[in-house]
């Protein structure tokens, strides 16, 4: 179903939970394993632009983005972000706190947000990277651009259909760094949070460490699976539940 411009799957009965995937793979992967928190909430699984039936946008941008998963929060839902995903979460929380009933995000790439020696490397790292992606193939940029988030994903030599759509939408989409998280505004907002990482990078714990402490929010910290943290299962589930139940 597309709704507000994207393609919209809802399950499960009980307090809305919207959910914004990050970059490469698209809502029916990153949460798969989310699933089962259906029997207790109402999870709101939107594609992103340009994943799944979500129409395309000419590239990949977190502030065109925003608006529209701030239009899926309706009269109020908890917001969920990962990756990419997460900075989305941030800039569409800000554009409606009002319609949010709790923040959680896990790893940003808002890389800024680190203000450390390691953080600018690895944005100097990325700008390369991307500099660089008119001239190198899809299959080789995904594995320069999971090295450098650390994630746990393997990338075959030849990637499938789906795997290289994703792949052509990280190549084109606007960097995720250059994003200007209003955290001042959030904090103001007085809305629970949580910031989680995966225990694998000095710059995402900085990141993560960062918006929990501006924002008055909750920490944790799942390990095993990277960068993609919702991969965990049931830790992550748990975790999260454990806030929402808290409020």
């Amino acid at each position: 179903m597309v709704k507000h411009g994207l393609d919209v799957t809802t399950v499960g009965e009980g307090p809305p939970i919207v959910l914004v995937h990050g970059s490469v793979a698209g809502a029916e992967l990153t949460w798969r394993r989310q699933l089962r928190l259906a029997e207790r909430w109402r999870l709101v699984i939107a594609n992103r632009p340009g994943f799944g039936a979500s129409p395309a946008l000419e590239r990949g941008d977190f502030e065109a983005e925003a608006p529209l998963f701030a239009d899926l929060l309706g009269d109020g839902a908890h917001l969920v972000g990962h990756s990419y995903g997460a900075v989305i979460a941030l800039l569409a929380a800000a554009r409606r706190p009002d319609a949010v009933l709790s923040l959680t995000v896990s790893e940003p790439g808002a890389l800024r947000l680190a203000a450390t020696p390691e953080g600018e490397r690895l944005i100097a790292d990325g700008e390369r990277l991307y500099a660089a992606r008119g001239s190198i193939a899809p299959a080789d940029f995904l594995r320069l651009f999971r090295s450098g988030t650390g994630s746990s994903r393997d990338t075959p030599e030849e990637l499938p259909e789906e795997l290289l759509r994703g792949a052509e939408l990280a190549m084109a989409e606007r960097p995720p760094w250059e994003a200007d998280i209003p955290l001042d505004a959030l904090a103001g907002a007085g809305f629970p949070a949580l910031a989680i990482s995966g225990g694998h990078s000095p710059v995402f714990e900085a990141v993560c460490d960062t918006i929990a402490a501006r924002l008055g929010g909750e920490r944790a910290v799942i390990e095993g699976r990277g960068h993609n943290i919702p991969e965990t299962g049931d830790p992550y589930n748990r975790r999260l539940e454990g806030f929402l139940d808290g409020l």
